[in-house]
């Protein structure tokens, strides 16, 4: 591992390459502990004076580079561990270079590497240099041609990007496949891959009449659980055409799965590579969640083929361009998905279901991240090291600032500003300010006068605002006058300057009013009749007038989450009772329910005396009871909105909202108040067990889906509260289940519920049922490691369990960062042990995969956010993580931010 001291990267030092690389071709003979790489660029300076030509390289031998065929002395270039300089290039040259990887040796799993005996390529960020000598960097934009040769018996297929142009057997078992990708691509979208899979394939017409071939490659064996990735490739590829007019634009579509990969998937140009979690399922090993999953990102990984990969990003400041734009196109497929086929009402309750749980995601991980040490806007300013940037801020915040881009502009002149910016910088590497650039000439096709000067402070600042509101309301003159303020302190590295002032966002906030029964008020706001409305807050402090309205209204704010703001309105009981039973907007019905439970639950963690009450005489607030039992019982609500709608707040959520938080007192007080609602509720939910618990087959669609969530629901309630009759159901569930969605929702109520014990629980019985399955046994990890019963004692053993590997990333994710993340009571011991555990598993990971590591490490982000003696505990393991002196840098970053922003010596 590098120990070199890292240096900080700033946007605002951004200079173009001083040279175009038109072509290049790659020779690869492809060699477990050796495989030789043969490069030949075609260079154009792009001044006309001698400059120096720097190309990136990590962890390669260099053994031959030659300038037009004639090789270069020492004297010629200077070698390091970041590269080579090559002295005094000008005007337009061929550049040669040979040089060698070591794939089995590469356990960052970054640029060429080996899993299962097999070859892969990640090339994102910047592991491109892994590979081969290069400007690895996205702005740098060629036409690559790949030659692969390996031994045949061992790796009968040879991929690469872009069409395949031939393959021969050649002398001694070897065999050569040649790939051309017509598409200049920088180097981060390169992939290869070598072995021998199964393959499911399919031959499709696209829209303007041509043929393409869709593949999927995964192990042996694998076959029949590829069936429904191949349909979610044509299904992404349908929608990409009929919503955004956008082709594919090669002759074939290809997949592969890994199963050690860092990421979820790699959209690179023709062969995207796939970690398995993301392309395997069938129903006896894959949940509805999974199926969900699989879909989603497979769209994502489809829908860069435009937004990503045929216009790309400048620099990796720009890194939201591509992602938040695609993160947003996938969240609407994976609606449109949802909805396909249902009436106009369903459609909409499905599509809210989709919102809300990806607001949800929002808020437990993005919202944090804002007010934590590591907060930064969507496009950052600086950086140490840019795989740390592969954050919920620029996934999802981003996506969030596309969707408020669409919801001011509307459809039409969204989808007519994507149409602009593919015109203006198709085949270009560009910024996030083209794209605001494209879009602004839409929204001026509408109202000439309209600019997004403000809006673009979304690019610029972090932080998440806050949006105070004040209402007036005159009985005489039926004018409701409705105050608003932002405010958004300076947060994370903004902190550190004196000079940054803090400006006001462009905030869009949907609007409606709601008589005293629930119905929509009309209402008049500048000459327009509305029930629902579109505010646009873009100043410190505004004023919204609206005239004719009726009665005395309740305020519907920020409907549909319109913007990643907190709302801050001072709401009565019975307005929150009302817009939580009867309001329209789907995702504000939600909203105000959780709201409601959120603080009923921190009301309890309040309590002196907690530790005294049992959930089953706990007295309830009435109102909250009759809300539960009418959402559950509502015939007009589908089963998947009913479960998002009955379901508890995250408690991730609630520990971010009570500063000196002591978790394990909330953890209490969270399982009092749901064990109580369950007592309290239990002849509803057996009600709806019962109903739903039937013995169709299973189906992979939205409703069907929407039944086992409400059913599954049940259950885990019934059994928190120790119900013997749902004990045997769940036993009975997870023994006859066809399914395992079903049947790992039946384990995980046993588990986190049942008697640890006891026989009845039968973890080793799931476990010797899929010891073959890889993940379905990262499931089975995974539910260990978050189940409320597990200990760190529990976790370290589990490390001991043969299956268990630290150094596959899948693997680590499901027992080490869901037992740090999700597993409350477990993690925050008051000794601190866990903590220390924590900090052990870190430094391990950094050893052979830095980029890991740093995802572990953010666990501790907000640790100045608790009570003692967690906080101090916190500290300490961040502490003794800081004091190695050979921690990576990408490691380094996280925790040296962690500490030094959070608080002063």
């Amino acid at each position: 591992m590098s120990t070199k001291q890292a240096t900080t990267t700033y946007r605002q030092d951004y200079q173009a390459y001083p040279f175009e690389i038109k072509k290049v071709s790659l020779e690869f003979n492809l060699a477990p502990d050796k495989t030789l790489v043969h490069s030949v660029m075609q260079v154009q300076s792009k001044q006309d004076i001698p400059q120096d030509m720097l190309l990136n390289g990590e962890e390669l031998e260099l053994i031959a580079i030659a300038r037009n065929g004639i090789p270069l002395s020492e004297n010629d270039y200077h070698l390091d561990e970041d590269g080579l300089r090559i002295f005094n290039c000008v005007g337009e040259f061929e550049l040669q270079i040979s040089c060698s990887n070591q794939p089995e040796q590469n356990k960052t799993l970054m640029g060429l590497y080996r899993s299962g005996g097999y070859f892969y390529t990640q090339c994102e960020a910047e592991g491109f240099r892994r590979i081969t000598f290069y400007p690895d960097r996205p702005d740098v934009m060629s036409e690559f041609q790949v030659s692969l040769r390996a031994p045949k018996a061992d790796y009968p297929i040879l991929l690469s990007n872009g069409n395949l142009l031939s393959q021969s057997d050649l002398a001694d078992g070897y065999h050569e496949a040649i790939w051309h990708d017509p598409f200049r691509k920088p180097a981060y979208l390169f992939a290869l891959v070598a072995g021998d899979f199964d393959l499911r394939e399919k031959t499709v017409t696209l829209a303007d009449g041509r043929e393409v071939l869709l593949q999927i490659y995964s192990d042996k064996g694998t076959y029949q659980q590829t069936e429904w990735a191949l349909d979610c490739l044509e299904r992404s590829i349908r929608w990409d055409e009929t919503r955004f007019d956008l082709s594919l634009d090669l002759d074939r579509f290809m997949i592969v799965a890994v199963s050690d990969f860092n990421m979820g998937a790699m959209e690179n140009k023709g062969l995207n590579i796939f970690n398995t979690a993301y392309v395997l399922a069938e129903p006896q090993t894959a949940t509805d969640a999974n199926y969900a999953g699989i879909e989603s990102v497979i769209g994502h990984e489809y829908f860069h083929n435009w937004t990503g990969n045929r216009v790309t990003c400048r620099d990796w400041f720009q890194l939201s361009l591509k992602e938040g734009l695609t993160v947003f196109r996938d969240q609407e497929f994976s609606a449109d998905m949802m909805s396909m086929g249902l009436t106009e009402e369903a459609a909409k309750t499905a599509r809210a279901v989709k919102r809300i749980e990806d607001v949800t995601v929002l808020k437990t991980y993005q919202f944090p991240e804002d007010a934590g040490p590591m907060a930064h806007p969507i496009r950052p300013n600086s950086y140490e090291e840019i795989s740390n940037f592969y954050t919920h801020t620029v996934y999802e915040k981003g996506a969030e600032v596309i969707r408020m881009l669409h919801t001011i502009l509307g459809e039409e002149l969204f989808q007519q500003g994507i149409k602009e910016y593919f015109r203006r910088h198709d085949g270009q590497a560009v910024t996030c300010d083209d794209f605001v650039d494209a879009m602004e000439w839409a929204y001026q096709q509408a109202n000439a006068t309209a600019d997004l000067s403000v809006f673009r402070r979304w690019y610029q600042q972090a932080g998440t605002p806050k949006v105070t509101l004040q209402t007036q309301y005159d009985s005489a003159t039926k004018r409701y006058r409705l105050s608003m303020q932002q405010s958004c302190p300076k947060v994370g590295v903004e902190t550190l300057s004196l000079e940054f002032e803090k400006l006001p966002f462009h905030i869009p906030i949907k609007v409606a009013l709601m008589d005293t029964e629930g119905k929509p008020l009309p209402f008049k706001y500048q000459g327009g009749h509305y029930e629902e409305v579109l505010l646009h807050l873009s100043e410190a402090s505004q004023e919204f007038v609206f005239e004719g309205v009726e009665t005395k209204p309740v305020p519907s704010l920020l409907r549909n989450f319109s913007a990643p703001v907190i709302i801050d309105y001072a709401y009565q009981q019975d307005e929150l009772m009302l817009l939580a039973a009867h309001d329209s907007d789907h995702y504000n019905r939600w909203y105000t329910a959780q709201s409601i439970a959120a603080a009923e639950i921190k009301r309890l963690y309040e309590l002196a005396n907690l530790a005294d009450y049992e959930a089953a005489s706990l007295p309830l607030n009435p109102h909250v009871l009759a809300l539960w039992r009418r959402n559950l019982q509502d015939p007009a609500l589908d089963a998947a909105y009913r479960t998002v709608l009955l379901s508890l707040p995250g408690i991730k959520m609630l520990m971010e909202q009570i500063e000196s938080l002591d978790p394990l007192r909330l953890a209490s007080a969270y399982e009092l108040f749901q064990k109580a609602l369950a007592y309290q509720l239990r002849t509803q939910w057996w009600n709806s067990y019962v109903e739903l618990n039937s013995n169709t087959p299973y189906k992979v669609n939205a409703i069907e889906a929407g039944h086992r969530r409400l059913k599954n629901l049940a259950l885990s309630q019934l059994v928190a509260i120790q119900d013997e009759a749902a004990l045997k159901a769940a036993e009975t569930q997870f023994e006859t289940a066809d399914n395992m969605t079903d049947r790992l929702a039946a384990l995980s109520a046993l588990v986190n519920y049942g008697d640890s014990t006891s026989d009845r629980l039968p973890l080793n019985t799931f476990y010797e049922s899929y010891q073959q399955n890889a993940l379905v046994i990262d499931k089975w990890f995974a539910l260990q490691a978050t189940s409320l019963q597990s200990e760190l004692k529990d976790i370290q053993g589990l490390m001991a369990h043969p299956a268990f590997n630290l150094s596959n990333p899948n693997r680590a994710r499901s027992l080490i960062f869901q037992f740090c993340l999700n597993n409350i009571k477990g993690f925050h011991r008051p000794d601190g042990k866990s903590y220390l555990f924590w900090a052990d598993q870190v430094l391990q990971i950094d050893e052979f995969n830095p980029e890991i590591a740093a995802r572990l490490a953010r666990v501790m982000d907000n640790w100045t956010h608790y009570a003692e003696p967690y906080q101090s505990l916190m500290k300490n393991a961040l502490e003794q993580i800081a004091a190695q002196p050979a921690i990576s840098k990408n490691l380094r970053e996280i925790v040296h931010k962690t500490l030094n922003l959070t608080h002063t010596d």
